[in-house]
């Protein structure tokens, strides 16, 4: 067990902070809501689960991760997708796909750090 981020009470961090694979029962992150069919409902941070990333160090980041837990007891139900938030996000996933310089569906999201479909990507010159 990792002493470092043990902090039960939230005296050193603020909130209760846990290790990784150490939260105690009753508590879930947004993801395990989720997938319980659940959401936090508005509810405040209870606790959190901190843990020493060795996979994704960046020069400049810190190494720490961190996961927000929720009480499971306060979650609310997932609310029920409405016809009218079908069409707004088939529209909004339509945008993703629709390339900005020549309007073509490509099928797919298009990438953000091309900005447009890999065809129209690959027709500009680039400077050297």
């Amino acid at each position: 067990m990792s002493v470092r981020f043990w902090d039960p009470d939230g005296t050193r961090h603020g909130i209760p902070t846990f290790p990784f694979r150490m939260a105690p029962a009753g508590l879930a992150t947004r993801r395990q809501l989720r997938a319980s069919g659940l959401r936090p409902g508005g509810q405040e941070i209870a606790a959190q689960v901190l843990w020493l990333s060795r996979r994704h160090q960046r020069p400049g980041r810190s190494p720490v991760r961190v996961a927000y837990l929720y009480r499971i007891d306060r979650a609310l139900p997932v609310r029920p997708m409405t016809p009218a938030r079908t069409v707004a996000l088939a529209a909004a996933m339509r945008a993703r796909r629709t390339c900005p310089q020549c309007r073509r569906d490509v099928g797919y999201c298009i990438p953000t750090s091309l900005g447009t479909c890999p065809t129209c990507a690959d027709s500009v010159p680039r400077a050297a």
